[in-house]
C-alpha cells in the first residue's frame, strides 16, 4: 500500500515555506504523494453542517490556498512525487479551462498528476461559484467525460449543458497515457455508479473503515454489470489523523487516538485492498508549526512500517 500526504494548505501554517519543507521531506521518506482539498468559502451560517464530524466546519477553512496552485508550487520543488486532488469539487469549474490546467501540470511536473473529483457538500460554495447546486452530479459526469475526450481525443466537439466545444484540436495532452488516473468521491448509489463507469478508483472521504470494504464491493459489481474489469479500481483511502490520548475502541472515530490505534487503522486499510492510504494531519488539535507537522508525518511512515 502506497502512503501519500495532505499538504498544509489551511489555516495559519499554510505558507510558501511549510509547503517547500513538507514537500520535500515526504520525498525524501518514500511517500508516494502529496495532495490538496477544495474550499472556497467560511459561510458564518451554513444552510448544510459539515458532512463529517459533529457538524461544525472546521475553523481552518477561513484560510485555504488554491489547490491547484499550491500542487504547481509542491510539485515545481520536489522531482518524483505524485501530486493529487483529495478532492477537487468538479462542477464548479469549466471543464475546458479545467482540462488545460490539469494537463499543464501533468506536463509541468513530469507526469506525476492524479486527480480525484468531487461534487462537494456545500450549497453555499456552490452559490459563490456561481453554478448549480441541483445538477451537480449530472454536470460532473458531464465535465469528467469532456475531460477525458480533450486528453485522448484528437479530435473534440461537444455540446454540454452550459458549455460548447465547437469541432477543435487539442495539441496539449497529459505525458501519462491515455491520462492521469481519475479517482471519485462517492457516497450514494448515483455517484457510486459514476465511478464504476468513469473513474479509476474510488476515493472514499469521511466513510468510516467498517463500511468502505462494502461499498467498494458494491461499485466493483457496479463496473462488472458496465462492461468493466473490476479488478481495474483502485481503491484510495483518506485519513484524517488526529493524535490524542486513547480513546475507547467504542465508538471511536477512525485515524483518530493515540499512535497504537492510529497504526490499527493503517493495518485495516491494508486489509480492505488500499493501493493507497492519503494522511492527513492538518486538522491535529495543537498542529500549528511546520516542525510540528514534519514530526507527525515522520511519526506516520515510521508507524505505517
Amino acid at each position: 500500500m502506497r502512503l501519500g500526504f495532505a499538504l498544509p494548505q489551511v489555516g495559519s501554517v499554510g505558507t510558501a515555506e511549510s509547503i517547500n519543507k513538507v514537500a520535500r521531506r515526504a520525498e525524501e521518506l518514500g511517500y508516494s504523494s502529496l495532495w490538496v482539498l477544495d474550499r472556497l468559502l467560511y459561510p458564518l451560517n451554513p444552510r448544510v453542517p459539515y458532512p463529517i464530524g459533529d457538524g461544525s466546519l472546521p475553523k481552518l477553512y477561513q484560510r485555504v490556498l488554491d489547490p491547484l496552485q499550491t500542487l504547481a508550487f509542491a510539485a515545481a520543488r520536489t522531482e518524483k512525487i505524485g501530486i493529487g486532488t483529495s478532492v477537487l469539487n468538479l462542477p464548479w469549474y469549466n471543464p475546458v479551462l479545467l482540462a488545460r490546467t490539469l494537463t499543464s501540470l501533468d506536463v509541468l511536473s513530469g507526469g506525476r498528476l492524479r486527480v480525484g473529483f468531487g461534487i462537494g457538500w456545500s450549497p453555499d460554495e456552490y452559490e459563490a461559484a456561481g453554478t448549480e447546486w441541483k445538477t451537480r452530479g449530472k454536470r460532473a459526469e458531464e465535465y469528467v467525460s469532456t475531460i477525458k475526450k480533450i486528453w485522448s481525443s484528437d479530435t473534440v466537439e461537444v455540446q454540454g449543458s452550459d458549455f460548447a466545444v465547437t469541432k477543435s484540436t487539442f495539441g496539449l495532452k497529459p505525458i501519462q497515457k491515455p491520462y492521469p488516473p481519475i479517482y471519485m468521491a462517492a457516497y450514494v448509489p448515483s455517484a457510486m455508479s459514476r465511478v464504476a463507469k468513469e473513474a479509476n478508483g474510488w476515493f472514499p472521504v469521511g466513510v468510516p473503515l467498517s463500511a468502505v470494504g462494502g461499498m467498494f464491493q458494491a461499485i466493483q459489481g457496479m463496473a462488472k454489470e458496465a462492461g468493466r474489469d473490476p479488478k481495474s479500481l483502485d481503491l484510495v483511502i483518506r485519513g484524517n489523523v488526529e493524535f490524542k490520548d486513547s480513546i475507547p475502541a467504542e465508538g471511536r472515530p477512525d485515524f483518530i487516538g493515540n499512535s497504537r490505534q492510529i497504526a490499527a487503522d493503517i493495518e485495516t486499510a491494508k486489509k480492505l485492498g488500499a493501493s493507497e492510504l492519503v494522511l492527513d494531519v492538518q486538522f491535529s488539535p495543537g498542529l500549528d508549526t511546520v516542525e510540528e507537522m514534519l514530526k507527525r508525518m515522520e511519526e506516520l511512515w515510521d508507524l505505517a512500517k
